[in-house]
């Protein structure tokens, strides 16, 4: 099995690529791209930290029963991927929206530059 911490490294270089991406990129598109990864990002640790989350929570429930123990790590592992599924769930809204915006900035200036859009301002 892959130790928790090569996921945690792996899941904070695509985050810091996706931060990287936001703020170096002056295009949309690009921008939207990096967002998504970012939460992909998160959707990594998520899902490493819940399939880990026996060998974690075993030393913080050494106090209880052997029944309420299993009960607790089974769900903190559900609750894990729970949260991963509504991630996903929200970063297809934010990418179904995102295009939407996008596309009717496109045929609004012709243009998906971030420096060219300026349709807040009077």
């Amino acid at each position: 099995m892959v130790p928790l911490g090569y996921f945690i490294v792996l899941s904070s270089i695509l985050f810091s690529i996706g931060v990287w991406g936001v703020l170096r990129s002056r295009n949309a598109i690009v921008i939207f791209m990096a967002i998504e990864l970012m939460l992909n990002a998160v959707n990594l640790a998520l899902i490493a930290f819940s399939s880990n989350m026996r060998q974690i929570l075993t030393r913080f429930v050494q106090a209880v029963s052997p029944a309420e123990a299993a009960d607790i790590i089974g769900s903190a592992m559900a609750s894990g991927q729970v949260l991963v599924f509504l991630v996903m769930t929200v970063a297809a809204a934010e990418a179904a929206v995102g295009l939407a915006i996008i596309i009717s900035i496109y045929r609004l200036k012709d243009s998906v530059n971030v420096d060219d859009v300026n349709i807040m301002k009077w």
